[in-house]
C-alpha cells in the first residue's frame, strides 16, 4: 500500500521485504497483510474516481507520495499493491514492480507493452520451451522479427544488436533452460547503452530495452537491474512461490514510465495475479532467501559429487565450468551457483527415462524452485515443441536431466541419485 509504515533506511533486502510495502494501520492493525476480496472500490470522491482512471489510462502520472483509489481488480487491488511494494526490495535498482497469473503473461505483457509489428527482438537459446514458442509462433506471425543467438556468445550478441532493423528488446534467460550456459548481461547493456538513440515514432528517442528472465538465479543470487537491464522478469511460480503451489508472474523495472506501460497493457489483458495468490506469494517472500540458500549448497555438492561418474558424460552447473569465458561471467554476474543442475547420462533416452524411472525421493515433474526435489527430461517434456534440429544445436540432447534440487537432506539427496544410476 502507498501509504506504507515507516523502516529503519539502508537495509538488506531480506530485512526489507519484512518491513517494506505494508503498513497494518490499513488492516485494522493485522501484524501481515489480510486478504481483500472484491471486484471492485468505493471512491472517496468524483475527482477521485476522474484522477484514478486518468492515472490508471496514462493519461496522468501519479505524483510522490499521492494516494490513488482503487477502481476494480482487474486493474489493481490491495493484495497486489502490498506484494508489488514488498518485492521491489528484493531486486536491486528497481523501482516498481507488477504481478501477473502466470510466468507466460509477465513476458507476454512486457514484450507486448513494447514491441509493435516491424520491430525486432533478439532471444538468447536455449530459452524456456514457452517463450520461444510466443516469439515464433505468435509474435513472428503478429510481424516482429525473431531473432536467436546462442546464450554465452557475446560476439554473436553485439553483432546481432548492432545489425538489427528496428530492435525494440533482446530478451536473455541466464542462465539457460536447461543447459545452464550463462550470457554476460552488463556487456549486452553496455553494447545497447552504445547504440544511437532512434525516433521510432515515440515522443522522445529510445534505444532497445534489454529483459532478463531471472527465474533460475533470482532474486537471491543475480540482479540484472544492477548490472544495466531495464527488466526483470520471474516466474514467481518458481522459487519466489517455492512450494509448488501457485502459477505467478513478476516483472520488476527501474523505469517508472516502462512499468506504467506494462500496468496498462494488463490492465487491457485482465491478467493480473489474483488476491489470493498475492496473499500467498507475499507470505512466502521472507524466506526466499533461507530456501535458495539451502537449494545451492544441496546442488552444488550433488553436481560435484556426481562430477565424474561412469554413467554421466557431463554434469553442467557453473562451478564445474571449464570454458574460461563462462567462468568468468559466473564470477562477474552471480553471488552462488543456484540450485539447478543438469546432467547428460550416457546411454541417451533411454538411460536418461531408467533414471528418472529409479528415482525415490526426486520426484518426475517439470517446474523448479519448490522445496522437494524435481526431475524432467527436457527433450520430451519442456522443450518438446522444439524441432531436432533446435534441440540438436541448443545442445539439449536425448539423454539431458534437469534436476531442480529442494532443501531435503543432503545425504539422502545423493544417495537417491546414486542408487537410480546403479540402476540404470
Amino acid at each position: 500500500m502507498s501509504n506504507a509504515a515507516k523502516h529503519p533506511p539502508n537495509v538488506k533486502p531480506e530485512t526489507a521485504v519484512l518491513t517494506h510495502g505494508f503498513d497494518p494501520s490499513l488492516s485494522v492493525g493485522s501484524a501481515r497483510p489480510a486478504v481483500f476480496r472484491s471486484s471492485t472500490y468505493v471512491f472517496s470522491s468524483p475527482e477521485a474516481a476522474e484522477r484514478a482512471f486518468d492515472i490508471m489510462g496514462g493519461r496522468a502520472e501519479r505524483t510522490p507520495g499521492e494516494n490513488v483509489d482503487l477502481v476494480y481488480s482487474r486493474f489493481n487491488h490491495p493484495n497486489a499493491q502490498i506484494l508489488e511494494d514488498q518485492i521491489v526490495p528484493l531486486e536491486p535498482g528497481a523501482v516498481a514492480a507488477a504481478v501477473f497469473n502466470s510466468g507466460m503473461a509477465a513476458i507476454m505483457t512486457a514484450l507486448l507493452a513494447v514491441l509493435k509489428p516491424g520491430d525486432s527482438i533478439i532471444y538468447t537459446v536455449p530459452i524456456y520451451g514457452g517463450t520461444q514458442t510466443l516469439i515464433q509462433g505468435f509474435l513472428e506471425p503478429f510481424g516482429i522479427h525473431g531473432i536467436p543467438v546462442p546464450g554465452g556468445r557475446s560476439d554473436l550478441l553485439d553483432q546481432a544488436i548492432r545489425s538489427a532493423r528496428n530492435l525494440g528488446v533482446v530478451l536473455i534467460e541466464t542462465p539457460a533452460n536447461p543447459t545452464i550456459v550463462m550470457t554476460d548481461i552488463q556487456r549486452v547493456c553496455d553494447t545497447i547503452a552504445a547504440l544511437p538513440l532512434v525516433s521510432n515514432g515515440a515522443s522522445k528517442p529510445e534505444r532497445p530495452l534489454v529483459m532478463i528472465d531471472n527465474t533460475f538465479l533470482g532474486p537471491a543470487f543475480q540482479h540484472p537491474i544492477s548490472l544495466g537491464a531495464d527488466l526483470c522478469i520471474y516466474s514467481a511460480t518458481k522459487y519466489l512461490g517455492g512450494f509448488s503451489d501457485i502459477i505467478g508472474g513478476v516483472a520488476l523495472g527501474r523505469d517508472p514510465a516502462l512499468m506504467q506501460k506494462i500496468r496498462s497493457k494488463r490492465s487491457l489483458f485482465g491478467n493480473i495475479l489474483q488476491p489470493d495468490e498475492c496473499w500467498i506469494l507475499d507470505t512466502r517472500l521472507p524466506t526466499v532467501y533461507l530456501r535458495m540458500n539451502r537449494q545451492s549448497e544441496n546442488a552444488k555438492s550433488v553436481a560435484e559429487s556426481l562430477h565424474g561418474h561412469p554413467k554421466i558424460a557431463k554434469v553442467y552447473y557453473p562451478t564445474l565450468f571449464t570454458d574460461p569465458e563462462q567462468k568468468r561471467i559466473y564470477e562477474r554476474q552471480c553471488i552462488r551457483p543456484g540450485g539447478l543442475v543438469s546432467i547428460d547420462l550416457k546411454g541417451g533416452k533411454t538411460a536418461a527415462f531408467n533414471f528418472l524411472r529409479h528415482l525415490q525421493l526426486a520426484r518426475d515433474a517439470v517446474s523448479l524452485g519448490g522445496v522437494e526435489s524435481l526431475a524432467c527430461h527436457p527433450r520430451s517434456t519442456t522443450h518438446s515443441a522444439w524441432s531436432a534440429k533446435d534441440l540438436d544445436e541448443a545442445g539439449i540432447g536425448e539423454g539431458l536431466v534437469r534436476i531442480s534440487f529442494g532443501i531435503e537432506d543432503l545425504g539422502d539427496l545423493l544417495a537417491d541419485f546414486e542408487q537410480a544410476l546403479d540402476l540404470i
